[in-house]
């Protein structure tokens, strides 16, 4: 029987009641809830994302048991244990980084199931890698399946919208899992095709959610370089309805807002997760122009830079040929056009 680990923030008396209705459920596998049949399902990695995700699938009515290796939160001390843990034929769920720890998880995981079992990958790695596992685990019977998933915190509460690829057969398998973990309603999942797919979208998904935060970003800017426009947060916040560019992006954007009007409180500094590089190469793999992607990935280089080597160049060649007025790296500025051209 699954350990489940005590949320944060819950006490004793309510993680002994999730333990009692866990057991309820573990003895009804074929119960019914309100959105198919329960499943029992294995959750590799409990992390933010892994760990809503498998708390939303209780909540819906499914038999979940987790594994990480933080031992804090996992339901078991090994992938054997969990793989002893479910009933075949088995769906274990993978939510690791992408990369060598989905590969050593995935190498692990071919090692220890059956044939019949089904691995989801529903971590952000890159579709080429979802056709390699794919491969491996079908020289051993071992189904695999894709999945995207976009929502990040928010996802508990409102669901996650899920892009899968994958079989036929697999993909209907694990449908019970997947309407519990989508939002309500008709829209939030969608089958995108074979395997790779699922990523492959996800991937081109985060790069659309580069360029609209970037293009949040240089309109904020220049709103707020403008000595017209007296209340910036309130402009943004007016957009909420009824214009074009209204989305949950301008929400969040707005939440931000109201808690630092001036953004003081940050710097202007952005990561990137990957996707966004991957999509700008599929681009160039498929020879399809990505403009304004790919200059929203180049400014989140940007941002990283305290002092742009390139601009130094810049600035040097255009004190050298023309003289142009250049600011030390003491912040001092040069002469400027009073300076003699270089010699030739």
């Amino acid at each position: 029987m699954a350990r489940h680990a005590q949320p944060c923030g819950r006490g004793g008396r309510a993680f002994a009641g999730r333990q009692a209705l866990t057991r309820q459920r573990q003895a009804e596998p074929g119960r019914v809830t309100h959105r198919g049949v329960s499943m029992e399902l294995g959750m590799i990695g409990l992390g933010k994302m892994g760990g809503n995700m498998a708390e939303r699938l209780r909540r819906g009515g499914h038999t979940v048991v987790g594994y990480d290796r933080n031992p804090d939160i996992s339901d078991v001390s090994s992938l054997e244990e969990l793989i002893e843990r479910l009933s075949p034929p088995r769906a274990v769920w993978v939510m690791v980084p992408a990369g060598q720890p989905t590969q050593d998880t995935v190498d692990q995981l071919g090692k220890v199931l059956q044939p019949g079992d089904i691995v989801i990958d529903g971590g952000n790695s890159h579709y080429v890698d979802d056709q390699k596992h794919g491969q491996e685990l079908a020289a051993k019977d071992i189904g695999f399946v894709d999945c995207g998933v976009s929502g990040g915190v928010w996802g508990l509460q409102n669901g996650y919208a899920l892009m899968v690829g994958g079989d036929d057969a697999n993909v209907k398998r694990l449908m019970p899992i997947f309407e519990t973990l989508k939002p309500e309603g008709e829209f939030g999942f969608v089958h995108s095709g074979k395997i790779g797919a699922g990523h492959f979208v996800k991937m081109v998904h985060n790069g659309i959610e580069y360029a609209m935060m970037q293009a949040f970003g240089e309109g904020y800017e220049l709103i707020e370089a403008s000595d017209i426009v007296t209340n910036v947060p309130e402009t943004f916040r007016s957009w909420q309805e009824g214009t074009v560019i209204r989305s949950w992006l301008l929400d969040l954007m707005n939440r931000a807002l109201a808690d630092d009007p001036q953004l003081d409180e940050l710097r202007g500094y952005a990561n990137d997760s990957g996707e966004g590089r991957w999509t700008v190469q599929a681009a160039v793999d498929h020879a399809v122009p990505l403009p304004a992607i790919t200059a929203s990935l180049f400014a989140r280089f940007a941002s990283r830079q305290d002092d742009s080597p390139a601009m130094k160049v810049v600035a040097a060649l255009r004190n050298q040929f023309g003289g142009h007025a250049v600011e030390s790296a003491k912040g001092a500025d040069s002469p400027g056009a009073d300076v003699e051209p270089p010699k030739l």
